[in-house]
């Protein structure tokens, strides 16, 4: 299979329409036509559902996350070994909202300072995303919170650590309080991540199990929680990171009581023989001492 078909493919898909794609990637629409009927026939199934709109079928949506990550892989390995006078190319870093990544500005900046034609592709997700893109190869470097697997990772523990609260509307009663204890977080209706290895950190400090919250939605991502908690349906169980940069004319974080922390490291994948600019930010990372590293 060609990595033009898979091109092809993403651009069908981006456009939901076989004319629009062709125009955008210069080609006639037999051809291009002709070409997706050829893909499904390599991979014996049907991609799209043709009505007025192109629509993906089940196999398609598989496909559609595989070639974005083929793709993706084969941009970096021509940014990689594209030789240049001056060090260029991209470093791709992935992290969630945690305050360990606060890090991150400064260390671009002065970077930047030594190494001006290089540039950064920022990519968001939780631990679980952004740890499942490190071992495919589709990211360089990885801020993840513990606990989490890292077993197949070399990395650099932060300092920083990352506090556990609730995130509240401006004018709520509780936001009127320094911190929320267990007996208020029990009475509230939350919003709760999705990550499971995180479930049994809150049931510790919890001393019960989180089944007895009141649960109304888990998210992946705070920014689709916040809606809900400036429409007063619910608050988010969170970390601080997430949310420090949000308008406190219309939200409030407070921390928990007991104090509930965890800890990040900045994550590559190990064994990795990063060359080029991944390669140099590697051992700038390395001689930056921000925590304990682990190589």
């Amino acid at each position: 299979m060609e990595l033009r078909l898979l091109e092809y493919f993403l651009t069908v898909v981006r456009e939901e329409n076989i004319s629009r794609a062709a125009e955008v990637l210069h080609v006639t629409q037999p051809t291009l036509s002709r070409q997706m009927k050829e893909l499904e026939e390599q991979l014996h199934t049907t991609l799209f559902l043709r009505g007025k709109r192109l629509t993906l079928t089940d196999s398609g949506v598989m496909l559609r996350r595989r070639a974005e990550e083929v793709v993706s892989l084969m941009q970096k390995i021509e940014s990689e070994f594209q030789e240049q006078e001056e060090l260029s190319g991209v470093i791709s870093v992935g992290s969630g909202g945690l305050m360990a990544s606060m890090i991150l500005p400064d260390l671009i900046a002065h970077f930047r300072e030594r190494y001006p034609l290089v540039s950064f592709e920022l990519i968001t997700g939780n631990a679980d995303h952004i740890k499942e893109k490190l071992e495919h190869g589709l990211l360089d470097f990885g801020f993840l919170m513990e606990p989490i697997d890292i077993e197949k990772f070399d990395y650099l523990r932060l300092p920083t650590k990352e506090v556990w609260g609730v995130l509240l509307p401006a004018d709520h009663p509780l936001a009127e309080g320094s911190a929320i204890d267990r007996k208020q977080l029990k009475s509230l209706p939350l919003i709760v991540t999705s990550r499971t290895a995180l479930k049994s950190e809150i049931e510790e400090w919890l001393r019960c199990p989180v089944s007895e919250l009141d649960i109304v939605a888990t998210h992946n991502l705070i920014n689709n929680a916040a809606p809900l908690v400036e429409h007063s349906v619910a608050c988010v169980l969170t970390v601080e990171g997430a949310v420090n940069l949000y308008d406190p004319a219309r939200f409030a974080f407070r921390p928990l009581t007991p104090e509930l922390t965890m800890t990040s490291v900045f994550a590559w994948k190990k064994l990795s023989p990063y060359s080029g600019a991944a390669g140099k930010f590697l051992e700038y990372i390395k001689h930056m001492h921000f925590g304990h590293t682990n190589v």
